[in-house]
């Protein structure tokens, strides 16, 4: 059909193939960055990659106790005025590896003695080449412009990180599970792609997430953008609630992320609020009670740890995109005006 619904298939054997390499290499890592005093974490990435980095913000703050903050790439690449490192690791996250801004924040990490680590697809990439540490994705070619596995694929690196510095061997086994339930999402991509043609002509939406799945509102709204050319918008539901919840009327799609987990009864609220404002919405979740209150019910097959949620929970939002290309007609691809590797100073 594509390479795009190709690449989507072939997460969980890229997640799979991920954990069995690396997980070796990054309990060393672990080890050595204990050696070195950590006290915070900077990520630099962009677009999806950047998505990942807002999965990292809560997983290694609340699993690592780490604070982790995004980095400004333009004080490093354009106004010559970085930060402070000292005591920091310093991430980058690039499917390529190739996007200057970001190899720049890692060139002035290693300068001022910051231990400097690359996740990216490319081992011998700029970005490798600025990094005392590489954690490579194996996700192999990623030939659609619209990145999929190599999004989960950073995701999973992002975990299995924070599994080694954590040393909890419980949940890296719960973490070698999530390939086999990726698997189980993909099985339902024929009712997902039934329920796209009630959104055909969709021009607006907005997609909500929170704690762990602040992420997965943000990647979902990215891939509606790139493949569809709509307005999607995403937030945290608690943001949404101080304004933009004005915009929502009757038959306003919204997409709410919701699996199970400490952050359910807030989000299953929220969902019941828009509701009640007549909104048309389509929920992700495992939670059958949930589900009944959407317009379009998108279903994950099972529990997983919160922790883990949003290696699953992107993939309904990643069917669903490509679905709704397909029913438009529009190449899933090679989106108008975009590139596979978008190189910015």
């Amino acid at each position: 059909m594509s390479f795009l619904r190709d690449e989507i298939h072939q997460q969980p054997q890229v997640l799979t193939t991920l954990l069995e390499r690396e997980e070796e290499n990054v309990g060393q890592i672990a080890a050595d960055l204990r050696t070195r005093g950590i006290k915070y974490v900077i990520v630099a990435a962009r677009g999806t990659s950047d998505n990942a980095a807002r999965y990292g913000q809560y997983l290694l703050g609340a699993y690592n106790r780490l604070p982790v903050g995004l980095a400004t790439p333009s004080l490093f690449s354009i106004y010559g005025e970085p930060p402070s490192l000292k005591d920091g690791l310093v991430i980058g996250i690039s499917q390529s590896g190739r996007s200057p801004d970001i190899v720049a924040v890692l060139e002035e990490g290693r300068q001022q003695g910051a231990p400097t680590l690359a996740i990216t697809n490319d081992p011998d990439s700029p970005l490798a080449a600025q990094a005392d540490y590489v954690v490579a994705l194996h996700a192999g070619e990623e030939r659609a412009v619209a990145a999929t596995k190599t999004y989960t694929a950073q995701l999973a690196a992002l975990a299995l990180l924070s599994c080694a510095m954590g040393d909890g061997p419980d949940r890296l086994e719960m973490l070698r599970r999530v390939p086999l339930t990726v698997k189980r999402v993909l099985g339902r991509e024929e009712q997902i792609a039934g329920a796209v043609g009630r959104y055909r002509y969709m021009e607006t939406c907005v997609v909500l997430g929170r704690g762990y799945n602040y992420a997965t509102a943000f990647e979902i709204a990215l891939k509606l953008k790139e493949l569809n050319y709509l307005v999607a918008e995403s937030y945290s539901s608690a943001d949404f609630m101080h304004g933009p919840i004005a915009v929502v009327g009757s038959g306003f799609p919204a997409m709410v992320v919701a699996p199970s987990g400490k952050m359910f009864n807030s989000m299953r609220d929220f969902s019941l609020a828009l509701k009640a404002r007549s909104a048309e919405l389509l929920i992700i979740s495992d939670r059958q009670d949930l589900l009944a209150e959407a317009a379009t019910p998108l279903q994950l097959p099972e529990s997983v740890p919160e922790w883990l949620s949003p290696i699953l929970a992107v993939v309904p939002g990643q069917l669903f995109a490509l679905h709704l290309t397909l029913t438009k007609g529009h190449d899933p691809d090679q989106p108008q005006g975009l590139q596979k590797v978008t190189v910015t100073r």
